[in-house]
């Protein structure tokens, strides 16, 4: 469970937001929505331990973050607006990257799979530089179907996918709600 209370953030001189407070449990999803610079972002940064908060608390299972943060953070899979693959590795180089880094154990097979569930049979040995903006973001993507964390943070999921991506994605966020992980 994940508990958010009196949450306060900034960015230089301006408050982004102050006094939020939410509880997200095992197989709930919570959708942040707000104009452009309202802070969506940097809240979503905040939880992931990328930006410090003014105020608050962060709370794992009724434990503050502060003091648990290996425990923490092995939990949460982060996926930014940005993709955070690398150009002139190949699709599956990536993954196994992205994996090897949080301290998971990924065969070629598993990640190969994972590539051709999220649509890139037949690309998973390309350059990711010669992929189209929504391949490249199935790439990214990828990394939630090898994951092990319980906690996905995804700042704008969808960005550059089409209709069929986009219900492999509800798909995806289904199954890991359905298996009590958090969104």
């Amino acid at each position: 469970m994940l508990e958010v209370s009196n949450l306060a953030c900034s960015r230089g001189d301006h408050r982004l937001f102050s006094g939020l407070s939410f509880t997200l449990h095992p197989g709930e999803i919570l959708q942040i929505q707000g104009a452009n610079g309202s802070g969506k972002t940097s809240l979503l940064r905040t939880l992931c331990g990328f930006l410090m908060q003014d105020e608050g608390t962060i709370s794992w299972f009724g434990s503050e973050v502060q003091g648990i943060r290996e425990e923490y953070y092995a939990e949460v899979m982060y996926l930014g607006h940005l993709n955070a693959i690398k150009d002139e590795l190949s699709a599956l180089e990536n993954l196994r990257i992205s994996a090897g880094l949080s301290g998971a154990v990924l065969t070629d097979q598993e990640a190969i799979a994972a590539l051709r569930r999220m649509g890139l049979k037949g690309r998973e040995t390309l350059p990711t530089k010669v992929l189209s903006q929504g391949q490249r973001r199935r790439v990214a993507l990828a990394r939630m179907l090898v994951s092990e964390a319980k906690l996905w943070i995804l700042d704008e999921p969808l960005t550059a996918l089409d209709v069929g991506a986009v219900c492999l994605i509800q798909e995806l966020l289904a199954e890991h709600l359905a298996q009590q992980g958090m969104v």
